[in-house]
């Protein structure tokens, strides 16, 4: 067992400063075995916690972090901004060069505004969607995470066409009202909502690529007819790139699928690591937003020199000519031996990735592509967390999220992985039976 008093000190420290000893909920281990691990620092795919032991990491700060930790040139840039300030309050030219930069790469969206995280562009992009199309209602499906701001707070309630119950206390019936629930991969249920409501709804938003409740893929099918029936009724669809975009590719899941949304939104990899969000969309659209249009939104740190520089230096490097193919070729190479290998161990067990995101699920499941599919019994997770840890491998504390396939993961470290990740399934398998 690796030693975690220094991080165990730690986090009873914190929970005397914050709820649950944390500022993020799913930090804080409830889901797996003992305290959280205090990181102490991290370079290229590897981190250290305050114990000083050693991880492979395959959480990359839930994602961002596609270059891995302490990118030489991502850390130069920031240093060379730091030096002339850190905030303005006022536009600067990294605002323009980074715009440049993912526009001119993207035909999905003619402009963009840069917000400060991904909660704060899908909170702005729904507002958006609401005032050009002056409806109020929105669809969401079951499964997909946007954030937590209230009108996305929401669980599916009973029925067909089901409006949305809070699922999280603080958050108004009346907010969640106005959302409505609908299960992912069910062109039938989609149909029947629209046919009734659709000149009430003014978007669709969903995760192409759902990645925040395990790794539902959906069928390119679903998303084509979810397409067409948003052009049939106005509704404009809402694609939440937060973890895709420039994940799967340069342009997300939109250009991986070749389907044009109405309006998209990203966060994490477009700062480099740092905190930033972005929505964008056709001008038409976009025009709407302030100060152009009536639709409010502002952001003092939008837009911040800092983030800018970090976002520049990291995109730069994911533009560069087979960025996400020799992305997908690493992680197919290590999912399909490990996966190869429980299949010859006769183990109800299944990596599901695309690109370089991944999904840990003990299931003998081909597919899992809705919420309700999930097992909810994550005991055998729990266990394998632990037997990972103590080989030195590093994944999300729960057995809901995704894990992540960085540039710095070469073959030589997945192959380092690879028997530590065996022996691991083979502890959690016979103390299953």
């Amino acid at each position: 067992m690796i030693s975690r008093k220094n991080s165990e000190q730690l986090f009873e420290k914190a929970k005397t400063y914050f709820p649950g000893g944390v500022n993020s909920p799913v930090r804080a281990f409830k889901s797996v075995m003992g305290a959280p691990l205090f990181i102490k620092k991290g370079d290229g795919a590897y981190v250290w916690d305050e114990d000083d032991n050693q991880f492979i990491d395959f959480c990359c700060s839930w994602g961002p972090l596609i270059l891995g930790h302490n990118n030489e040139k991502v850390r130069k840039k920031i240093e060379e901004t730091l030096a002339n300030g850190t905030s303005f309050g006022a536009p600067t030219k990294l605002e323009n060069e980074l715009a440049e930069l993912i526009l001119s790469r993207n035909p999905y969206a003619d402009k963009i505004r840069f917000t400060s995280s991904g909660t704060e562009a899908v909170m702005s992009a729904i507002r958006l969607a609401r005032g050009y199309t002056k409806r109020d209602k929105i669809i969401k499906f079951e499964g997909c995470y946007h954030g937590h701001s209230d009108s996305l707070l929401v669980k599916a309630g009973s029925g067909l066409v089901t409006f949305g119950e809070s699922s999280s206390a603080g958050v108004p019936e009346a907010f969640a009202a106005e959302t409505i629930v609908l299960p992912l991969n069910d062109p039938e249920a989609l149909e029947a909502c629209v046919r009734e409501l659709g000149n009430e709804i003014a978007c669709a938003i969903i995760e192409p690529i759902p990645a925040n409740n395990g790794l539902l893929l959906q069928e390119k099918g679903f998303l084509t007819k979810l397409r067409e029936i948003c052009t049939q009724y106005g509704i404009l669809l809402l694609f939440d790139e937060v973890i895709s975009g420039f994940r799967v590719a340069f342009s997300g899941a939109a250009e991986y699928y070749g389907i044009t949304p109405d309006l998209v939104t990203y966060g994490k990899i477009i700062g480099g690591g740092l905190p930033v969000g972005a929505y964008g969309g056709k001008a038409e659209i976009m025009a709407c937003i302030s100060p152009d249009g009536p639709v409010y939104q502002a952001g003092t740190l939008s837009g911040n020199p800092v983030a800018m520089a970090a976002g520049i230096a990291a995109l730069e490097q994911c533009a560069q000519p087979g960025f996400y193919q020799d992305q997908e070729e690493r992680t197919n190479y290590l999912v399909d031996k490990i996966n190869a290998y429980a299949g010859e161990k006769g183990y109800a067990f299944e990596i599901f990735s695309i690109g370089s995101i991944f999904w840990i699920a003990f299931s003998d499941k081909v597919a899992i592509r809705r919420a309700d599919e999930i097992d909810s019994d994550m005991t055998p997770f729990k266990m394998l967390h632990s037997e990972l840890l103590n080989r030195g491998i590093y994944i999300g504390p729960s057995g809901y999220e995704v894990g992540f396939i960085s540039k710095a993961h070469t073959k030589e470290i997945l192959d380092t992985t690879f028997p530590a990740f065996c022996e691991a399934l083979d502890a959690v398998f016979a103390k299953l039976k």
